[in-house]
């Protein structure tokens, strides 16, 4: 639970951080690009890689990606639909993405510790420096849309704390399972972090920044520090 506490609570850091500092759109749209291109390695080499490598039923990862992946769209079309006209719908969306790979990131973790192996150092850094620009461009949009500070702290705070439950979840409660289980949960996380990057925060990146091209080379470098940090630990 410490683990994934600790992994999550950047996302309280990204919010405090959108409390003090007034962050240009364009700066904001590229450390969007640079928090999508880790998150693109995350699920290139932390999940899919790691789904396939413990489950011998490849559909498995297929059925649980996609999964992941519809349960997004369905969440982002449900608030889409609920906050037409409101301004916050995006900064929603980003908040739905922290929850559907933040919580099964969290429940791989604890059952991680189960077989004796000690916490993905590339998976909590990698975890961490994505969560703060999805924060900080969330918490943005949520101030612009009329939410409160405390009222953003307190969200981002219940995202903290289920990602904790769940790691403990996964370690109490998944003794024993099985390795198609877990890649199932992995890629679930894959498919809504896919489905959330292609959806929301590449689009905002680019829009943010009036569609500079300069966005792509922040993804690329988020993308290599993401991946270096997964071959090194």
């Amino acid at each position: 639970m410490a683990w994934a506490l600790l992994a999550a609570s950047s996302l309280l850091v990204g919010a405090l951080v959108a409390f003090a500092v007034p962050i240009p759109r364009r700066v904001l749209g590229l450390i969007m690009g640079f928090g999508a291109g880790v998150l693109i390695s995350a699920v290139a080499y932390e999940l899919i890689l790691e789904a396939v490598e413990v489950s011998a039923d490849r559909f498995a990862v297929a059925a649980g990606f996609a999964a992941g992946a519809l349960v997004f769209y369905a969440g982002d079309v449900a608030i889409d639909r609920r906050t037409a006209g409101s301004g916050d719908a995006g900064g929603l969306a980003l908040v739905l993405g922290a929850v559907l790979d933040g919580i099964p990131e969290s429940v791989v973790i604890g059952i991680s510790l189960l077989a004796g192996e000690g916490a993905s150092v590339a998976v909590i850094v990698a975890v961490f420096l994505s969560n703060v620009p999805e924060a900080i461009s969330a918490t943005s949009d949520l101030l612009s849309g009329g939410w409160s500070k405390g009222k953003v702290l307190a969200m981002w705070g219940l995202v903290v704390l289920a990602s904790g439950l769940a790691a403990g979840l996964g370690f109490v409660v998944l003794e024993g399972a099985s390795g198609s289980l877990v890649a199932a949960i992995q890629a679930f996380a894959a498919g809504s972090i896919l489905t959330m990057l292609a959806d929301a925060m590449i689009p905002e990146a680019f829009e943010f920044t009036g569609h500079n091209k300069t966005v792509g080379l922040t993804l690329a470098l988020g993308f290599a520090v993401s991946a270096a940090l997964s071959f090194t630990t």
